[in-house]
């Protein structure tokens, strides 16, 4: 078959899509990625990327262009599947696929835009999007099951299947030889607890609050792994980071292609995001043997078993998430304990190669 995978920015491509294209591609199909250019477009291996005009906005302008854009490619390559990723992405790729005549129609929801925090407006048009995507679309998939949940209630889909998330336990893994190593680069003592973040650098990952509660574990630092894409909005966070106090308890890192080599090196994984999908990130920390502290939200709270492989905390709170934290910061004998429980959960649940596989059955690929 000819597939067209289509995300809705380089970054996302890279970090979510990339490892089904693979594995299309592993299993003999003929695989186009497409996403709005940029740096983290991935390379080219046994597939094609194309950029195209894609939006994460609501700019009526800015999606009639991604959408003509979609109609010529579609109508050039008539593709025998076209599946469609993220919220807007999603929708007009199922729109535009279904006009231009695609025989069959996936879609991966990675978080519904009316589950997170914004006017009513918008969230009614969320819905109204949904529901109108989920006509045309063939295999309608969530990587959340509270969100299959949400399709079946609202009548989005006729049969959403929830997926999950998975990444390769081979890269994500406990390594003291890599702790060691990075922990001397970064000139940290190995009694010292690390705390990391790894996310986009928006608002609605929880860093003021996670910048606030770190006043309260004084003994442990802070790494931040990520940056702010050039298509977020929102508040920008500069200047809480620089108000922040932490001194060189602080370290913030940018954006890094050694995540897995970063968290072998730290000792706790927070996630306090106001809404997720089903983060990979915590995936990522589980596989690594990290006990994990996030908020009580959909997609967390099917990864994190409370009191067994991490604490969950209630979101846009500060005391709560500066108890779990010091708490954890203080009990190395507790981090080893949650650490391994949440690697043996990450390995039964959240392996990358079964849920490939159960994606490619469900695509008839």
């Amino acid at each position: 078959m000819k597939i067209i995978e289509v995300a809705n920015v380089d970054f996302a491509l890279r970090h979510f899509v990339l490892p089904l294209m693979r594995g299309l591609r592993d299993r003999g199909h003929e695989v186009i990625g497409v996403a709005a250019g940029g740096p983290l477009l991935p390379e080219p291996d046994g597939f094609r990327v194309i950029a195209l005009p894609m939006a994460r906005s609501l700019n009526p302008w800015a999606q009639a262009r991604a959408a003509l854009a979609l109609w010529r490619l579609f109508r050039a390559e008539r593709p025998d599947l076209v599946h469609g990723h993220f919220p807007i992405s999603g929708f007009l790729a199922r729109i535009v696929a279904r006009a231009a005549g695609v025989p069959r129609i996936a879609y991966t929801c990675h978080g519904f835009l009316f589950n997170q925090p914004g006017p009513l407006w918008r969230r009614w048009l969320s819905v109204a999007m949904e529901w109108l995507g989920g006509r045309v679309t063939d295999v309608f998939m969530t990587v959340s099951a509270e969100e299959a949940a949400d399709a079946r209630r609202l009548h989005i889909a006729r049969d959403p299947i929830a997926i999950g998330n998975g990444r390769d336990p081979a890269r994500f893994r406990p390594d003291a030889a890599t702790r060691a190593a990075i922990r001397a680069e970064m000139g940290t003592a190995e009694a010292t607890c690390v705390i990391i973040a790894v996310s986009r650098l928006v608002r609605h990952k929880g860093y003021r609050e996670l910048l606030a509660a770190m006043a309260a574990v004084p003994e442990a630092e802070l790494w931040v792994v990520g940056n702010r894409l050039a298509t977020d909005r929102g508040e920008d966070l500069e200047p809480a980071f620089a108000a922040a106090g932490l001194g060189g308890r602080l370290k913030r890192l940018g954006y890094r292609a050694d995540v897995p080599a970063l968290l072998a090196a730290a000792d706790v994984f927070c996630l306090p995001s106001y809404f997720e999908g089903l983060p990979m990130g915590i995936i990522e920390a589980m596989l690594t043997g990290l006990p994990v502290v996030a908020t009580d939200i959909r997609g967390c709270r099917e990864q994190v078993l409370p009191e067994q492989t991490g604490l969950l905390v209630p979101p846009m709170q500060v005391a709560p998430l500066a108890e779990a934290l010091a708490r954890l910061a203080a009990d190395p004998a507790l981090r080893a304990r949650m650490g391994a429980a949440g690697r043996a959960r990450a390995m039964a649940e959240y392996d990358e190669a079964k849920v490939l596989a159960r994606t490619l059955d469900l695509l008839g690929a």
